[in-house]
């Protein structure tokens, strides 16, 4: 658990130079009874805070993002970290790149989450002006010691991902998120195919005449999932705040 603590300091000091830090209220445990308080578990933890930074250069761009759950203490960490390569940003393929990502986590529950490595090719795109941006990337997934029931290893899976950003409204809203689909065999659920998207809806509080740099949204997210909460279909609303730095 020290160990979870320290994770949590080091991540949360990495979002003085994030692009955005983010404040969700989740309503999980409040709309699902097996999300809720039980004789074994805390529950579903009601506090998430997000980090998320995203660099443009010359050879592609960098992506990560780290959540940490509240619940009386800090419950879990999950992060991700992907690089889009792309050395023929000049060429006309520079709407394909070749993607490399990792995925882990901790958890005061069960310890240290599956880690996972992905690869895979990306097709991206936007709009002249940049308000509208969307990705769609096909990857392998390696995901170690990874077994069925049966003790047979299930190691070698995939993840299609998805990724949109919508500025509208003379920039007054934002209608940005993911979906990922995935195969990751999980026993304890009898499971192995998994969706998962987050959309998000932001109003941006700097358009108000005067709050030029007030970097303050206001909104939240709909966590959408199937197999991925827990085996069956889940859609858990957040009320959320955003910093962007």
């Amino acid at each position: 658990m020290k160990k979870l603590l320290l994770l949590a300091l080091l991540f949360v000091g990495a979002g003085v130079s994030a692009q955005n830090l983010q404040f969700h209220y989740d309503f999980g445990r409040n709309l699902y009874d097996d999300l809720d308080k039980t004789a074994d578990s805390d529950g579903r933890a009601p506090i998430t805070t997000t980090v998320e930074m995203f660099r443009a250069d010359s050879f592609g761009s960098t992506f990560f993002f780290i959540d940490l759950d509240y619940n009386s203490g800090v419950k879990g960490a999950y992060w991700e970290i992907s690089r889009e390569l792309c050395f023929w940003k000049n060429s006309k393929m520079n709407w394909l790149s070749a993607h490399l990502e990792y995925d882990g986590g901790l958890s005061k529950a069960a310890g240290s989450y599956n880690n996972a490595w992905l690869i895979g090719p990306t097709y991206s795109g936007h709009s002249k002006d940049f308000s509208k941006t969307w990705s769609l990337t096909f990857m392998y997934k390696y995901i170690p010691n990874t077994v069925d029931t049966s003790g047979r290893k299930k190691e070698n899976n995939f993840q299609i991902t998805g990724v949109w950003g919508i500025d509208f409204a003379k920039g007054w809203c934002t209608f940005s998120g993911f979906f990922d689909v995935w195969r990751e065999w999980r026993p304890w659920q009898n499971t192995s195919h998994i969706f998962l998207s987050e959309p998000q809806f932001w109003v941006n509080l700097r358009n108000i005449k005067g709050w030029d740099n007030v970097r303050l949204s206001v909104g939240g997210e709909v966590e959408i999932s199937n197999n991925f909460v827990a085996k069956g279909f889940y859609a858990i609303p957040t009320l959320g705040a955003k910093w962007t730095f």
